[in-house]
């Protein structure tokens, strides 16, 4: 199943093998045993297919590009090649073979980035030729990275080690690191960029805290407490598209969303409330108490949470606003889009609006979606216009999928028809608007790496202490 905004590893129940959500949250990809689908989610009540392929079975890694018609598939029979289509056309735009297994792929408007257990490609997504590799990355079996989703902060966030939680921040446009962020004293679990790339959230194996971090500084601004009982796995992170909230999944039933607030002193002074009261008696205690003790009292708990009905089944969580609410979303291998509702106000335990099969037959999708469903799910309007196939042949000069060796194999020729002069264009006109092109900016030889550092206390295990409070009655 697979895990944020990306890590595929096959797995799932009758079928479903992986799901993703696009960038902006407006649809999910799902692999299974006999091709991948494409489900637009801009509704609570319906879930329309918006494309389905038979023609590659087995695929355990889809990821599609905003709501364009560029999406890329990786299959268990072939998974160091991966295939990119232009699925309205029903084309194959190029593909792509590597030294090893593709483990995660990611997407935005300007790089194509492909992730395997020792090393990293960068694509440049309009010609898709292959910009850099980093070679001899710290081992990183899951294929854990996170790409931000803003053409202009195009930053990605990979382990740099394999043994404790550092991130190394790399710049994808500019091909540079950016900074080293110490987050966690465990190995990395997860990680996730806000959609305009200045917030770097992040988890480690033990799954009891969640941070989250500016970019690109790498400055601790937020820690969450998950919990302190048991260690779990959080396969899952996800900012909301305001990154007002955060939700985290994991293995066991619970989902779990944060909200990013600071504190204010002044408001707590204005309205002072008995937890209040309690808030400053914490803070002013922490100082005469160990570092991983006042630590463990300035994490924040959740703001709302999920109780799902499956216990121990991967998943992928999102937030999300349709219809002018927010949402929280979690597509789950049990083969099922679970729909919550969120109330941004109070928080407390979110309520199952709606329930959505994802596997079957056509057919049987559409019983399913009819018994559960009183209004019967739109049409795919718009997704009706698709683009037309040039009639021309191409150009006896063609692009190659790229130009490097970097331990790629080439794949095939790339019609010039594919490619303008600017960015790539292959979203619906009405539909999603392409963005504009940054300028190049040129590339100097030689470019030395920046790495800054940055130290604080990074403690995930609390060790022996206890602390007892008397029950208090909130204030009225």
């Amino acid at each position: 199943m697979e895990t944020g905004e990306g890590a595929a590893g096959p797995g799932g129940v009758a079928g479903l093998i992986c799901a993703s959500f696009n960038q902006d949250t407006t649809s999910l990809a799902v692999g299974t045993k006999d091709g991948y689908k494409l489900f637009s989610v801009t509704a609570v009540d319906g879930l329309d297919l918006i494309h389905e392929s038979t023609e590659t079975p087995e695929v355990y890694i889809v990821e599609r590009l905003f709501s364009s018609s560029l999406v890329v598939v990786v299959s268990l029979s072939m998974p160091r090649r991966m295939n990119v289509y232009h699925f309205k056309k029903g084309t194959e735009i190029c593909n792509y073979s590597y030294s090893n297994n593709i483990l995660a792929v990611r997407l935005n408007r300007q790089r194509l980035i492909v992730c395997l257990e020792e090393s990293i490609y960068i694509h440049n997504i309009k010609d898709m030729k292959l910009l850099k590799t980093l070679l001899n990355t710290p081992p990183n079996p899951t294929g854990l990275c996170a790409l931000s989703t803003n053409h202009s902060n195009s930053y990605l966030a990979y382990p740099g080690s394999s043994t404790i939680g550092e991130i190394i921040v790399y710049d994808a446009n500019n091909l540079s690191t950016v900074t080293m962020i110490p987050a966690h004293d465990s190995p990395l679990a997860a990680v996730t960029f806000n959609s305009s790339g200045t917030k770097l959230g992040s988890a480690s194996e033990r799954g009891t805290v969640i941070r989250v971090f500016t970019i690109p500084e790498g400055q601790k601004l937020f820690e969450f407490r998950r919990g302190m009982k048991r260690y779990v796995n959080i396969s899952s992170l996800s900012f909301s598209a305001d990154a007002q909230f955060l939700c985290a999944s994991s293995n066991t039933e619970t989902v779990h969303i944060f909200k990013l607030e600071q504190h204010s002193p002044s408001c707590e002074e204005e309205s002072p409330t008995w937890s209040a009261y309690v808030g400053k008696m914490f803070s002013a205690a922490s100082n005469y108490l160990p570092a991983q003790v006042s630590d463990m009292m300035n994490q924040d708990r959740a703001f709302a949470t999920v109780r799902l009905n499956i216990f121990g089944q991967k998943n992928v969580c999102a937030l999300a606003t349709i219809q002018k609410l927010p949402r929280l979303l979690v597509a789950s291998s049990d083969g099922h889009l679970y729909i919550y509702n969120l109330d941004p106000q109070d928080g407390g335990e979110c309520m199952l609006v709606k329930k959505h099969r994802l596997l079957g037959s056509d057919q049987d999708w559409a019983e399913s979606e009819e018994s559960e469903s009183r209004v019967a799910p739109p049409a795919c309007q718009s997704y009706a216009a698709t683009v037309a196939i040039p009639t021309a042949v191409p150009s006896s000069t063609a692009l190659t999928g790229y130009s490097e060796d970097g331990g790629t194999k080439k794949g095939e020729l790339i019609p010039e028809h594919e490619f303008a002069a600017g960015p790539v264009c292959l979203d619906d006109e009405n539909e999603f608007p392409p963005a504009s092109a940054a300028p190049e900016r040129e590339k100097s030889p030689g470019h030395a790496h920046r790495i800054a550092f940055t130290l604080f206390s990074s403690n995930d295990r609390i060790h022996g202490f206890q602390i007892s409070l008397p029950e208090a009655k909130r204030a009225p």
